[in-house]
């Protein structure tokens, strides 16, 4: 069995590093231009790509960390940090980690699918979603945690595709107020979050 506050624990991690809102926003100017068939198309490709980079980095990340010498531990803390950043830039409604910037947003613009760089990498599959995917499963004690960390991926990808989908109402509904509203109470969510992997990662360190 899984405990219902490690379950509700991955979900929530996967869905404020993920961030479905911000992810919306972006792709709602970057496909400006598109027709709805295209934009479907965009938003399934870079969605299924996301997925798989995370999916990947779930199921190897621990081994990869084991033939660099990193613990466990080790990993806990500065991916605990790492994620107490986002943490910060989202309270303060600035660009968490996975955003663009401006040279990367005119840079989509031009040749090459969109789909993988930047909606993919590293607006839905960045620096915090990955290392929120390799620490879930790291903490994960049998294969029944394991599954409920996958399971709670796929749900917060569904999420992401929807607000992809629904990116042109959903960003006029909830206008700059909304989304800034929405990034406060995630940032303050995960800052909590990020505190309680550091304190995991010294706990099983001894310290």
């Amino acid at each position: 069995m899984v405990p219902t506050s490690n379950l509700s624990s991955d979900f929530v991690t996967l869905l404020v590093t993920i961030g479905p809102i911000e992810t919306a926003a972006v792709f709602a100017g970057l496909s400006a231009g598109f027709t709805p068939q295209e934009r479907k198309g965009l938003a399934k490709r870079a969605v299924a790509i996301a997925g798989g980079v995370m999916a990947l980095f779930g199921i190897a990340g621990a081994t990869v960390l084991s033939l660099l010498h990193v613990s466990m531990p080790a990993f806990r803390v500065a991916g605990g940090v790492l994620l107490f950043l986002q943490a910060l830039t989202l309270t303060f409604a600035s660009p968490g980690l996975s955003s663009i910037n401006e040279g990367e947003r005119r840079e989509a613009q031009g040749a090459g699918d969109m789909a993988v760089f930047p909606l993919a990498f590293p607006l839905i599959a960045g620096p915090g979603s990955l290392s929120a995917i390799v620490l879930l499963e790291g903490r994960a004690t049998n294969w029944a945690a394991e599954i409920a960390v996958f399971a709670s991926l796929l749900v917060c990808l569904a999420l992401t595709y929807l607000a992809m989908r629904l990116s042109g109402p959903l960003t006029r509904w909830l206008g700059k107020t909304g989304a800034d509203v929405v990034g406060r109470v995630s940032g303050v969510l995960l800052a909590a979050l990020a505190v309680q992997f550091v304190f995991d990662g010294l706990r099983q360190a001894g310290l």
